[in-house]
């Protein structure tokens, strides 16, 4: 009851008249800045921090984390109507979003991560209020060999994301891995995959600057090339009817992607170093693996928006609880919103939620706010997003053309990451001709740079001994249920060859 007792104190400082506009307008920008290819959350949080400084420290966290919270709804936007993922977060929103719009069912995509984020949020914000102190101390026992069986086991539901060519999904998952290791060695510093020996490969490729290259520049060209430029506008007028019904079939179809999503979301994001992006790819995978009709997936399947987009806001969520609790942020947005607390002379950690029990609780409060102000005014701005949509293709075409290659150099400000969108374009639209799957390759590059250091550095805490991964209790089982995962798909595929040909055949 006292917890209660402190939410409703929480909740009352978040409805003072400065803090509810800070609320609404971070939310609003947020949305926006969302759903602005090579934007998101990050670079938002970062360009807005010093207008914080004209309002009390409370009123400004509780402003860039409505940014943040709206941002994590506006990158579901240009994932569905344009196919460009307006940040890292939202990419697996766009495998079977983007479908659904092409269907003109753009509407009810929107609806879907609309109400899913709006659950996940929701779910995250009660465990987060009820469980922080626990949660906390799981975050922490977390060291690099749990971490990687974490990653191993979300490469074992990649191997589902690539449909029945195993084959070709390893490849793709082999190929994102190459990608993910272009630049320094995290461990040893040294210098490798340098193509060419052009300086620029020695940063790495950026993780959007390949979501932009893949999914608008070659999503794109994939659209003129099997339409002929001729692309029939079947997108209806949105009304309030409609919305209703795109509401109920959203929660009817996409309930059990929604749960997935809220809970392992929540847990993935409070993993220091894991964060949005790959809480959302994790359970896209896991919704795929565990659906009744997995043939749907990536050609529009409502548990597909679903399990992303509420993974993402409940990670958002999660990663806010090391941050406050630890003071290890566990996303790069929340480690803006860190330095931020520093500035503020508020010191993140333990003793946080005794030494500044208001501020703390009015943060928590603002999350439901924001939250519920999030849904409101993502509805209200579904039928604007769906005008786009109306426009004939001819216009659409050079618009996404635009909008990735300035995404692009907004992000880094760097003329060779367009070089790099347009070559990873024209990859992506060859590889769509031979039939090579590129959602394992694109989470490949997003997991590889987490997975491949904890390997190491786990290696190195036993001496090479990879019994590591197999006598630590939480380790353990995942990994042990990860290659159990990774071999079924394989024995499948053996039982299958070993099946008798039908008779005539």
């Amino acid at each position: 009851m006292e917890i209660l007792g402190l939410l409703g104190d929480g909740m009352l400082i978040a409805l003072q008249p400065l803090n509810l506009l800070l609320i609404i307008a971070g939310v609003t920008v947020g949305l926006f800045i969302g759903a602005m290819p090579g934007l998101g959350s990050v670079n938002g949080v970062a360009i807005l921090l010093p207008i914080t400084f004209l309002v009390p420290p409370s009123g400004a966290i509780i402003f860039l984390a409505a940014i943040y919270y709206g941002a994590m709804y506006g990158g579901a936007i240009s994932s569905v109507t344009l196919g460009i993922p307006g940040a890292s977060t939202a990419v697996a929103t766009t495998f079977d979003g983007r479908p659904l719009a092409m269907k003109g069912r753009a509407s009810l995509a929107l609806v879907t991560a609309a109400i899913a984020s709006f659950i996940g949020g929701s779910v995250a914000n009660i465990i987060f209020t009820g469980f922080a102190p626990v949660l906390a101390s799981v975050a922490l026992s977390f060291g690099p060999p749990e971490i990687f069986a974490l990653m191993l086991l979300a490469f074992a539901t990649f191997v589902g994301l690539g449909g029945e060519d195993i084959p070709k999904t390893v490849l793709s998952i082999c190929l994102g891995l190459v990608l993910g290791a272009i630049g320094f060695d995290q461990i040893s510093g040294a210098p490798r995959l340098v193509l060419f020996d052009i300086n620029a490969f020695l940063q790495g490729i950026g993780f959007l600057v390949l979501a932009i290259g893949v999914y608008g520049i070659g999503e794109m060209l994939w659209t003129i090339e099997q339409t002929r430029g001729e692309v029939e506008n079947n997108t209806p007028k949105m009304t309030a009817r409609g919305m209703v019904s795109d509401a109920r079939e959203a929660m009817r179809e996409g309930w059990k992607g929604t749960a997935i999503g809220s809970f392992l979301g929540f847990f993935v994001g409070i993993l220091p170093a894991a964060g949005a992006t790959p809480a959302s790819l994790m359970s896209y995978g896991v919704a795929k693996m565990t659906s009744r009709k997995p043939e749907e997936f990536g050609r529009g399947s409502v548990d597909g928006v679903a399990a992303p987009e509420a993974a993402n806001n409940s990670a958002s969520t999660g990663s806010m609880l090391p941050m406050l609790t630890l003071g290890i942020p566990g996303s790069p947005t929340t480690a803006i919103l860190l330095g931020g607390m520093v500035i503020w002379g508020l010191v993140p950690g333990p003793r946080l939620f005794v030494d500044e029990s208001e501020f703390v609780w009015g943060l928590i409060g603002s999350f439901y706010i924001s939250n519920m102000a999030a849904l409101i005014i993502n509805l209200a701005f579904i039928p604007v997003f769906i005008w786009m949509l109306r426009m004939p293709f001819t216009i659409l075409a050079p618009m996404i053309f635009v909008l990735s290659i300035v995404g692009g150099y907004a992000a880094t400000r760097d003329m060779f990451d367009i070089w790099l969108i347009l070559i990873f374009g024209f990859g992506a639209l060859v590889l769509r001709r031979l039939d090579y799957p590129l959602a394992p390759a694109v989470l490949a590059i997003v997991l590889g740079p987490i997975a491949e250091p904890t390997l190491r550095q786990s290696l190195l805490l036993s001496s090479g001994d990879p019994m590591i991964f197999f006598n630590r209790p939480v380790a353990g089982p995942i990994t042990i249920i990860a290659i159990i995962l990774i071999l079924l798909p394989a024995l499948k595929l053996l039982r299958r060859k070993k099946q008798p040909a039908p008779a005539g055949q």
